[in-house]
């Protein structure tokens, strides 16, 4: 309002003085035109001219506010001294002075608040993480770059060094494992322990002879010490028996020597056949009759036998032998050994088809070994047969004249002295 009213009293003053003055108008106006000096007043419009200019330094457009109001009072003093054409360039100086401000004045203000905005809005956007939140907002600015940045570098760095953790590196070292196969030594060592581990047990427990048959334990703990001694633990084998029926054999029988070489026959094969068994074979003149010894039938089984047969009769060792040979190729898979005890009193009564008959066995079942065991004097000439006996699968042991006497170590030295299957 102070302006309004400063233009009209300079609008009163100049139509008045123009009235009044209209003759000499000319001859002062002439001098105040050509002067200089009436012009500088008017040079605070020189300011409107920076006003595209004052935007970058807007503090300047306010305090000019004030000025041409203390200009322009001063203003009409000058123009009553000078012509009306100085009135009208304070006026105009006082129109340009108002107007710039005005659009300078909004003109910073969108300014100022578009520069600080553009980097609010992109700072709170980047604001959105949940873990700086509570501690500083009005700083956050500056904070949580600086938090956030580090956060996520820290972040991959634990992930990225748990991964190398569960290192399946270790995957190699079982690789080595083939490393002792170029050792040859070792290659060979274990070749020679799989034959001890394979069966470093015997084909029938301790614990199931006690159950089955415990009176067999001494025996089959004797029969185990045998053939850890021979080098034979482990060996698998079918067990045959073969007894003498011989008229010279009756006294054998009586006293229970057959009954008691038939039980630790059995004990043996405990070691040696899974099935724990023993077939028998009786033979005189001929075969006789035949028959099978188990853990659960044994006791009395010879004597049973023996008892069911009838008359005894002469020494054929040949049909003994063919008849072994036969049930163990129909009983038994090929190429399996077997071992057989084969009991008498005497020297055969035809010497060359015993003989024959032991060699064809050596000949088409070299797994086929003939433990001969012999009853009666050792210093008897009728075992001269069997020492001279040369076939290569057969031995003796001479029991003598009491065998049931012999202890079961004893016994199974004797027997298992030769044979390697």
């Amino acid at each position: 309002m102070g302006i309004l009213t400063l233009l009209r009293n300079a609008f009163g003053r100049s139509r008045k003085e123009r009235a009044a003055q209209t003759e000499g108008a000319t001859q002062e106006t002439a001098p105040a035109v050509t002067a200089p000096e009436p012009k500088l007043p008017s040079q605070p419009a020189a300011p409107a001219e920076p006003d595209p200019s004052e935007p970058p330094a807007q503090p300047e457009a306010t305090p000019q506010v004030p000025e041409p109001r203390s200009e322009s009072t001063p203003a009409p003093a000058a123009a009553s001294t000078s012509t009306s054409a100085d009135e009208h360039d304070l006026v105009k100086a006082a129109f340009t002075n108002i107007t710039v401000p005005k659009p300078t004045d909004p003109e910073p203000e969108p300014e100022s608040e578009a520069t600080p905005e553009p980097a609010a809005e992109p700072q709170p956007e980047a604001k959105p993480d949940p873990q700086p939140e509570p501690k500083p907002k009005a700083e956050p600015q500056p904070d949580p770059k600086t938090e956030t940045a580090p956060e996520p570098a820290a972040e991959p760095q634990s992930e990225a060094e748990p991964e190398p953790a569960p290192t399946p590196a270790p995957a190699p070292e079982p690789a080595p494992d083939p490393d002792p196969a170029p050792t040859e030594g070792e290659a060979e060592a274990t070749k020679a322990t799989p034959p001890e581990a394979t069966a470093p047990k015997p084909a029938t427990s301790a614990a199931r002879l006690r159950s089955q048959a415990p009176g067999l334990t001494t025996a089959y703990k004797a029969a185990g010490a045998a053939l850890k001694k021979h080098g034979l633990t482990g060996t698998r084998a079918r067990v045959h028996l073969v007894l003498d029926r011989s008229a010279s054999m009756r006294a054998y029988f009586k006293d229970g020597s057959a009954q008691a070489l038939a039980e630790q026959t059995l004990a043996l094969a405990a070691h040696l056949d899974p099935e724990a068994a023993v077939h028998v074979t009786f033979f005189s003149t001929e075969v006789d009759g035949t028959g099978e010894l188990t853990l659960a039938d044994h006791e009395n089984k010879i004597d049973e036998l023996h008892g069911a047969l009838g008359r005894m009769g002469r020494t054929a060792y040949h049909a003994a032998v063919e008849a072994v040979l036969a049930h163990h190729a129909e009983h038994a898979p090929p190429g399996t050994p077997a071992l057989v005890v084969f009991q008498t009193d005497g020297a055969p009564d035809a010497k060359t088809p015993a003989t024959q008959s032991l060699t064809d066995a050596a000949a088409n079942h070299p797994n086929v070994h003939f433990s001969f065991v012999a009853f009666g004097d050792p210093e008897n000439k009728a075992f001269d047969y069997l020492r001279k006996l040369k076939t290569g699968n057969a031995s003796h042991f001479l029991a003598g004249e009491t065998p049931k006497e012999l202890t079961d170590k004893e016994l199974y030295e004797g027997v298992l002295a030769t044979w390697r299957p």
